[in-house]
């Protein structure tokens, strides 16, 4: 069901280094300086857990600013000087992959690293496997290129479900059919407790025919007690927003345009 309705997006660099230079995020021979508290880290990632202790608010967090770092501090030779591609002193490149603009050093090129203009940040998975929806304001994988549905500045949210922010998280994100995002992993724990909704909008997130044709069914062989058999009810679906006046029944109330039991009574 997952595979149906979520979309994989061009997440930011970040992987678990490998031996070497660098820490748990990433493989480099530098370490940033912080211009926020000059302290030094080897990347933003073990600067905001640092400080911030769990705090998953992006409005809360004490968080690098990548793009404002001025300084590094070279790991082969100790030299702190201004950010380059290179040391100064020793002539170490500080990462197979570097970008200038975000201040950012990575030497595991499998990840096809690239820079977003659009998103402000380097990504990966390669650039020729995205595109960059204007209106959603993020990176999207092109399977979904002119099909998604567009929700305005849609990653730049915390998840409806852990609250961490969405934009710059190294947890793989999900693009819902009604193109609000969530994580991965969050989606999945939803889906294993038959919440099949969306936490924001509550339009299901999934092919739900099977599971209405059963509730046909079964509406169909439970008739209602006489007391209830004529009452009529105004409901609203989530999924459509059509508005349908129905029969009442315990089991659930159908749309009378979509089909679906996805209502609410108004």
């Amino acid at each position: 069901m997952a595979n149906d309705i979520l979309a994989r997006l061009g997440g930011p660099g970040g992987s678990k280094a490998e031996g070497g230079d660098g820490c748990e995020h990433y493989r480099r021979r530098c370490r940033l300086v912080a211009p926020c508290c000059g302290e030094v880290f080897w990347c933003r990632h073990c600067h905001d857990a640092a400080k911030n202790d769990g705090e998953a608010d992006a409005k809360r967090r004490h968080t690098l600013d990548r793009q404002a770092v001025k300084e590094v501090v070279c790991a082969p030779c100790g030299d702190r000087q201004p950010v380059a591609p290179r040391c100064r002193t020793c002539g170490v490149a500080f990462g197979a992959y570097t970008c200038m603009v975000c201040n950012f050093f990575d030497d595991d090129t499998a990840k096809e690293q690239f820079h977003c203009a659009g998103c402000g940040i380097c990504r990966v998975g390669g650039r020729e496997n995205f595109f960059h929806c204007d209106t959603c304001n993020c990176c999207y994988t092109k399977d979904i290129q002119g099909s998604h549905v567009c929700v305005q500045n849609s990653m730049h949210r915390n998840c409806p479900v852990c609250y961490e922010y969405l934009f710059d998280s190294r947890r793989n994100v999900s693009v819902l059919r009604c193109g609000h995002t969530i994580h991965k992993e969050c989606l999945d724990e939803l889906l294993t407790h038959s919440q099949n909704c969306c936490p924001l909008c509550k339009k299901t997130v999934g092919d739900m025919s099977s599971t209405w044709r059963r509730m046909d069914a079964t509406v169909e062989s439970m008739p209602m007690p006489e007391e209830y058999a004529n009452k009529i009810i105004r409901i609203l679906c989530n999924d459509c927003h059509a508005r349908s006046e129905v029969y009442f029944h315990f089991i659930g109330h159908k749309c009378g345009d979509c089909g679906g039991y996805n209502t609410v009574q108004c």
